[in-house]
């Protein structure tokens, strides 16, 4: 079975981003009426599904996706907790359905209501809310709400603890996804989301979170940002602040997936990082879209890509179905009946 850890619902029906649109109308204009929940038929998701994320995983080989929210919607810098919370809990409403729709092919992920120096409270309960639904294998966890600006204090902070305490008892991972950006020096798909999974693996590598949580689990996406590019930097860092190799502290706990789009930087992934730690993923219909004219294969198309990366092929099986199944545990046990 091939696995793809990282899809979002990038092309939901027009109607839920008309409820977000009223949303913002709302918190710009308190005197209009709150919005109405949107009116999606269950034809409508299907259709939304079927003829795009559905139809491309078929074409490319692929088996399950782990769907979530559409990742530059979360939106998480609005400031309204209340507004927030609507959201979240509308989103993933949707992605559930999507999953009870397409049980064959997709397993949920939720969207955490964050706003910029809110507390855990809202995550914990919507986290909880969502994972007693059994399509839910996961969340995305947002390290830097204030979309580009870092406000936020590191994810090693006991701040975030509460949340992590409620994932170790559910069993839950948390891959690590930031929004849009609010900063005009960082491009949301090019800058910002590449910026935040090389900052969180800094702040794992200095902090030592794990050892307070030996079962947490994070996916850090987009290949890991720069890390596998700079893989001795950050060895070098660790040995200069006397601080115990990455591959020792933190490898235990954190994996990359493969949402890296041309073949040097698969190759190069695939020989830094141990197949152990990487999860297949290609964000399809996500931030690249089209074809590399040089090859004539698709930019998302990583499975292409993984297969001619000359791995073994016990790696390649780790790769494409075993190491999402270790995980995520709950996905393990939907795909097991």
């Amino acid at each position: 079975m091939i696995i793809d850890v990282h899809g979002h619902y990038t092309t939901a029906p027009p109607a839920h981003q008309g409820l977000r649109d009223a949303q913002l109308a709302r918190l710009a204009d308190p005197s209009l009426p709150p919005p109405a929940p949107a009116a999606i038929s269950d034809d409508a998701v299907r259709e939304s599904v079927e003829r795009n994320q559905l139809k491309v995983l078929r074409e490319r080989g692929g088996d399950f996706m782990l769907f979530s929210p559409k990742a530059s919607g979360m939106e998480h810098h609005v400031t309204d907790p209340a507004t927030a919370r609507d959201w979240a809990r509308a989103c993933n409403d949707l992605v559930a359905r999507v999953a009870a729709l397409f049980p064959e092919h997709f397993a949920a992920v939720c969207q955490l209501p964050q706003t910029p120096g809110g507390t855990t409270d809202d995550l914990v309960a919507e986290v909880r809310r969502c994972a007693d639904d059994p399509a839910f294998v996961g969340c995305n966890l947002n390290p830097d709400p204030s979309g580009g600006h870092w406000t936020s204090p590191p994810l090693t902070d006991p701040s975030w603890y509460p949340l992590y305490e409620a994932l170790c008892e559910l069993d839950l991972p948390a891959m690590i996804h930031v929004s849009s950006s609010c900063n005009p020096a960082a491009h949301t798909l090019g800058a910002h989301y590449l910026n935040a999974d090389t900052t969180v693996f800094m702040q794992l590598l200095r902090g030592d979170l794990f050892t307070r949580f030996p079962g947490l689990r994070f996916v850090i996406p987009h290949g890991g940002g720069a890390v596998p590019y700079h893989w001795g930097r950050y060895r070098g860092l660790a040995r200069r602040m006397d601080l115990p190799d990455p591959a020792e502290s933190l490898l235990g706990n954190v994996w990359f997936d493969t949402c890296v789009y041309h073949q040097p930087g698969i190759d190069l992934l695939t020989r830094v990082v141990p197949a152990g730690n990487l999860l297949f993923a290609s964000e399809m219909l996500g931030a690249v879209r089209g074809a590399d004219p040089v090859t004539g294969v698709a930019w998302d198309d990583t499975k292409t890509y993984v297969d001619a990366a000359g791995l073994a092929p016990d790696d390649l099986r780790r790769v494409y179905e075993g190491n999402a199944r270790r995980v995520y545990p709950r996905l393990d046990a939907l795909l097991t009946p």
